[in-house]
């Protein structure tokens, strides 16, 4: 069996790893440490978060340092959040918990700048850095990297996903020339291996799994709706998995406020994570759902981006990311370290090639499931509450005092009338609420009939009301208002009628239009934003075949 020791790592961070119950090395850390104590080549490592990767890197690297005051900043850890960039210093201290001369500085956004000034002025060996915060150091000339020996990029894609390639290559260029290039990664888009082109020479490419793909403990299944069944459809697969821990990922921050708004007020332990919240918003949510106190987490990518819960159950994508490798980053926080974990997918009718993209990309097929049904949601409830009650923990000591009033209080009903009542006053609400609820697949095929041409007719219905969902929530470009009228092409409202509309106002001509999408009932339209307002205000009194046109910015 490989162990630490065989691995050569030195005494004083074998006697920490101990401690810390560590005893054979996960399968990135056996092969990137023997690989940087025997060598001083560059390193691309490719493995999903939650593979072991900070250790991997970090016992070699703290096994290899000068301790001393005056050998300055040997290592730099560049990540793409404050929270990894916290979560590797603690880890990188309990590793060097036994070299008391060894000191390890994590600098990043939203903190105090002066007092990290300080502190590098005092001497360190080790900076864990987000991109922003280093540069502005470097821009203040208050750290000295002259004497960096080893840089390492941890999370490349998340980082490049995030936009810090500026920074990246400005940071790149201010350090030696003669150092060591460690870049982790759990995807190889062209864009990281671009750095690895520019600023690596001739690395050793480390595997863990295949390239792209996701971890093998994770299981993906797909739920296919329509736009308007998506709520429910998420709602059906949280109460379908009773003990579930996890984080619902949306595209946007409005959509996130919103769907963990109606996850809450429908009863759900859900929170919101989204840029909008402050930093102590955000740590007081992040720390609730760390330690349990939440068990959906409702995020955007941008703000889920260094949240390490090893534990969590689901992964569940209310949308597909824009960006194929972004699902692996979503999928890749569960199944962690040994577990298994299920990776989610609600998709829409105008989702499958994207979903055959994903495929492609993780290597892995989608298990296609219907969404779960009301019968079956209240039996799943219902032996999961069996279960509680089965293994809950009973003080007798505490509880005895009270039993003969209990006995005597129930003393009219028999057994079978107990249990009854004992599973009702728990489970109501879901018998209650799923007794009458419709199959959401018979639903979205509700104008299926025995015949191929009703078939095709129900599924351009759908995607006809999927089409224009996406038209009314598309996001305008920047520097344009996208505003909305109350007509659309059952009143004959074209482009062309849309223009001539607009030059009845004073604006006239001069108006600027930017992309317009024309549903049924509702006409959207782009316009730059510094003639909006007015705009606005002059197709208040215009009408269109006698009927009142409506204006809103949306």
């Amino acid at each position: 069996m490989i162990n630490f020791e065989i691995q050569g790592l030195n005494p004083e961070i074998l006697n920490a790893i101990k401690d810390l119950g560590f005893e054979t090395p996960m399968p990135v850390q056996e092969r990137v440490i023997p690989v940087m104590l025997e060598t001083d080549k560059d390193i691309i490592a490719l493995a999903q978060t939650g593979t072991g990767k900070t250790a991997a890197f970090g016992l070699p690297l703290i096994s290899r340092v000068d301790t001393s005051k005056s050998a300055g900043v040997q290592v730099l850890i560049l990540c793409p959040t404050r929270e990894l960039c916290l979560q590797i210093t603690d880890d990188l201290i309990s590793f060097s918990k036994y070299l008391p001369d060894l000191h390890i500085l994590p600098v990043y956004g939203g903190a105090n700048i002066d007092n990290q000034i300080r502190a590098l002025k005092k001497g360190v060996q080790f900076i864990v850095a987000t991109p922003g915060r280093m540069l502005d150091l470097i821009n203040r000339k208050a750290v000295d990297l002259s004497a960096v020996k080893n840089v390492v990029l941890d999370e490349a894609d998340e980082m490049l996903n995030m936009g810090f390639i500026d920074s990246l290559n400005d940071i790149l260029k201010v350090v030696p020339a003669e150092r060591r290039t460690l870049l982790f990664s759990a995807t190889m888009p062209d864009r990281v291996a671009s750095i690895a082109e520019n600023y690596m020479n001739d690395p050793v490419e480390i595997v863990v799994g295949s390239r792209n793909s996701g971890s093998a403990n994770v299981k993906h299944l797909c739920y296919t709706v329509s736009s308007k069944d998506k709520y429910n459809a998420l709602k059906r697969i949280v109460d379908y998995n009773p003990n579930i821990y996890g984080i619902v990922f949306c595209r946007t921050k409005r959509e996130t406020g919103e769907i963990a708004e109606k996850l809450i007020k429908d009863g759900y332990n859900a929170e919101a994570l989204h840029g909008d919240l402050s930093q102590v918003q955000r740590d007081y949510v992040m720390q609730k759902f760390r330690i349990g106190n939440i068990k959906l987490l409702v995020a955007t990518d941008v703000a889920a981006r260094g949240l390490d819960v090893s534990d969590l159950t689901h992964i569940i994508n209310f949308n597909l990311p824009d960006e194929i490798e972004i699902y692996n980053h979503r999928s890749g926080r569960t199944g962690r370290a040994g577990k298994t974990g299920i990776s989610v997918v609600i998709a829409g009718l105008k989702d499958k090639s994207k979903l055959r993209q994903i495929e492609k990309n993780i290597d892995k097929k989608f298990e296609h499931k219907d969404v779960p049904k009301g019968k079956d949601i209240c039996e799943k409830q219902l032996f999961s509450l069996i279960d509680r009650m089965e293994h809950v923990e009973v003080d007798n000591k505490e509880i005895d005092n009270y039993l003969p009033a209990i006995f005597k209080k129930l003393e009219w009903l028999d057994k079978e009338e107990i249990i009854r009542r004992f599973v009702s006053l728990e489970f109501n609400r879901f018998l209650n609420y799923y007794k009458d609820a419709e199959d959401l697949q018979a639903a979205q095929h509700e104008n299926d009939g025995n015949n191929r041409k009703s078939k095709k007719d129900g599924r351009r219905k759908a995607e006809k009301f999927e089409n224009d969902m996406q038209k009314a929530n598309r996001k305008a470009e920047k520097g344009y208002t996208r505003l909305h009228l109350n007509v659309g092409k059952k009143d004959g409202l074209y482009p062309n009628v849309l223009l001539e509309l607009i030059n009845q106002t004073e604006l006239g001509n001069k108006v600027r239009i930017g992309k317009i999408d024309l549903t049924k009932k509702d006409t959207y339209f782009e316009i730059q934003s510094d003639q909006s307002k007015f705009l606005l205000n002059n197709l208040k009194n215009v009408f269109y075949k006698g009927r009142k046109v409506t204006v809103t910015a949306v």
